[in-house]
This record gives structure tokens, sequence and C-alpha cells, in this order.
């Protein structure tokens, strides 16, 4: 078993070149990046004498599970992609964390973020989850993160609804490419909360395959500017939006003139009937 720890951070030729005859407590305090991806690393141990980590990667390893790192208050950017992780957990001490890399793990459930007032990238693609499962979002962690995240990667992970993800006000970037998603009415009430977002790819959904999906998409959200990987023209969106106004205003006109009608043929059918009583009672 391969384990980080500061014994291997002062083995590794990289640290030994860099550290020449600096003492090894003072050379560990001063590390701010710290890369040890792809090194079979099975376990994250004690590293706590590399106080003022800001960057760690530790991607395209066998890490199972995340713990040991609440020591690095300074920790801004942390890559644990490509590994076996099965849980979310240990991380609300990172209070600095912005960004933060979990593709490709064995993932099944959002959770734990709670303590990351800070983070502004969440990315959790490709999870390898159990057949016919999906990844899943704990609503508290949701509610943590709404005023604070802006890009969220959830692409490749079954997912068929995302009328949770709403709550997400601050989001500018939304890649959900190849999962399930197929209402478009659920499409349009989020992204009416979204209005920061400027891109957005749903490549691979069955909703793209709606009719007129494209059209769609950019009238219900005017701040788009990349949609699947294109970029949204401006004109063509504007016409879309004139002819949507023009539709409705129609639409409006004509339920005016059938709601008048109503109103005049009830006012008729009165008076009619009141003409009939005078008549009788005559």
């Amino acid at each position: 078993m391969v384990r980080l720890t500061v014994d291997l951070i002062a083995k590794s030729s990289l640290h030994v070149k860099n550290r020449r005859d600096e003492p090894l407590g003072q050379y560990l305090k001063k590390l701010t990046h710290l890369n040890f991806s792809n090194k079979n690393i099975d376990e994250i141990d004690d590293f706590s004498a590399c106080k003022n980590l800001s960057v760690l990667y530790l991607y395209d390893n066998n890490i199972t599970q995340i713990h040991n790192l609440g020591f690095a208050f300074n920790l801004t950017h942390l890559y644990l992609q490509n590994n076996d992780i099965t849980h979310i957990a240990n991380l609300s001490s990172l209070q600095n964390l912005s960004k933060l890399y979990l593709g490709g793990n064995c993932i099944s459930v959002v959770e734990e973020l709670e303590g990351l007032t800070e983070l502004r990238e969440l990315h959790i693609e490709n999870q390898r989850l159990p057949l016919g499962e999906k990844l899943l979002f704990d609503p508290r962690t949701l509610q943590s993160l709404k005023k604070s995240l802006c890009v969220l990667n959830i692409k490749k992970n079954n997912i068929d609804e995302i009328k949770e993800l709403a709550c997400l006000g601050n989001l500018n970037q939304f890649m959900a490419e190849d999962n399930r998603i197929r209402d478009i009415k659920e499409l349009e009430y989020v992204l009416s909360q979204w209005q920061k977002l400027w891109y957005l790819d749903l490549s691979g959904n069955p909703v793209c395959q709606k009719a007129k999906y494209r059209d769609k998409v950019m009238v219900m959200s005017t701040s788009l500017e990349v949609l699947d990987g294109k970029e949204v023209n401006n004109t063509a969106r504007q016409f879309l939006l004139n002819w949507k106004a023009f539709r409705e205003t129609k639409k409006k006109i004509a339920q005016e003139k059938a709601n008048k009608q109503e109103v005049e043929q009830k006012l008729g059918q009165n008076q009619s009937d009141f003409c009939c009583c005078l008549l009788l009672t005559w």
C-alpha cells in the first residue's frame, strides 16, 4: 500500500532536488503546490507539515477515502479525479476551497459540502455507478452552495431530473452531457432561475431531440452565449424573441375578443330572458 506521507514527499526526486540543504520542516511549510498524481497512492496519510498548501494534485491514483486534509486551511484547488472514492467526506474545514475535481470516482451522492462557502467549481462527472443508479444530490449541500457555485459539471451520471438544481442561482456554466434529461418544461423552469448562465451543454440528452429544441432554449435563457458547444447567434435569438412576443400578443388579442363576445352573448341572452318574462307577466 502506498500512502501519501511527509516521508514520501521528502523522498520524491523533485522535492529532493528543490530542497537541497534546506531543513525538511522549513521546506514543507513553504510548499504551496503538491503533485502526486498517478503514483499508485491508496491512502492519504498525515502530511500536515505542509500547512501552506494551496493546490493538491492526487488524480489517477487508487484512493478510496478522503481524509487527513483538515489541516489544509489554505487549499484552493483539489484534484481527486479518477480514483476509487465512494463518499464525499472530511472536507468541511477547507473553507478556502474554490475548485473541487471528483470526476471518474464511485460517488453516488453529492453531500457533505456544507462548510465550503467559497466553492466556485464542482466537477463530479462520469461516476462509476451501479447499473440503473443515478447521481443524487443532498438538498442541504445544494442549499449551502447556492450563493457560491458558478460551475457545475455532472455529465455522464444517468441524471434524468435537474429541478432540484434550480436553487444554484449563481451558476454561469453547466455541463450535463450524456445524461437522461428529457423534460423541456422542467428545463425552462430551471433556466428561468439561472439568470447568469452563459454556457450550457446538454448534448447527448433526450431533450435535445425535441422539436425546435435549440430555438426554444435560446429564448428560455437570454444570457446564454454557448449552447451545446456552439455559439448562440444573437440576431437569431432576437428574431425568435420578437416572433414569440408577436404570437403572444396575437393570442392575447384573440382571447380578449373571445371574452368580449362571450360577455355580449350573455348580455343578449339575459335581455331576451327579461323580455320573455315581461311578456308572460303581461
